[in-house]
């Protein structure tokens, strides 16, 4: 089945087994490998990336679905060679851990900036609920999310 959606930006065209999980067309074909399978579930979060602008777990969405959709990886936070505000704020904040669940949580949190620029903290906590931390108490991720957008509104909006 030919498929065509913008990825991190650029149109795609691709033939693919609809049935594919998109977790594995973006490791496999795409070589975009921050997306980890934690649980293959749906439970962890580590594989979320953006559909459209909102948080899906990747490892639950299938190849067939992409038709005429936006997907945004973490690699396409960073396309054109800087880091993201919310990249650079879970740096700053020592939000960055072991490193496995941190693309998928600052997915999750892009997910949101997107659609509420001042969350507080309990949206926050909301927003990033499906993505589990085993290094961490989610402190200094919260506080990370809080400084990007701080930051993103000190600018104007997300980008």
């Amino acid at each position: 089945m030919i498929v065509t959606f913008i990825l991190n930006g650029q149109p795609v065209s691709k033939d693919l087994d609809p049935s594919r999980r998109l977790i594995d067309v973006l490791r496999e074909d795409f070589l975009l490998t921050g997306a980890k399978e934690g649980c293959g579930e749906g439970e962890c979060g580590s594989c979320t990336i953006l559909m459209d602008g909102l948080p899906v777990h990747a490892c639950m969405v299938l190849a067939g679905q992409l038709d005429g959709h936006r997907l945004l990886t973490i690699e396409g936070l960073s396309a054109s060679g800087e880091l993201d505000i919310l990249q650079q704020a879970f740096i700053e904040n020592n939000a960055v851990h072991c490193g496995f669940c941190t693309p998928g949580m600052i997915m999750s949190a892009k997910g949101l900036l997107l659609q509420n620029p001042d969350p507080t903290e309990e949206e926050i906590r909301t927003a990033i609920s499906g993505n589990i931390c085993r290094c961490s108490d989610y402190r200094q991720i919260v506080m990370a999310v809080k400084d990007a957008a701080a930051r993103l509104r000190a600018q104007g909006g997300a980008r």
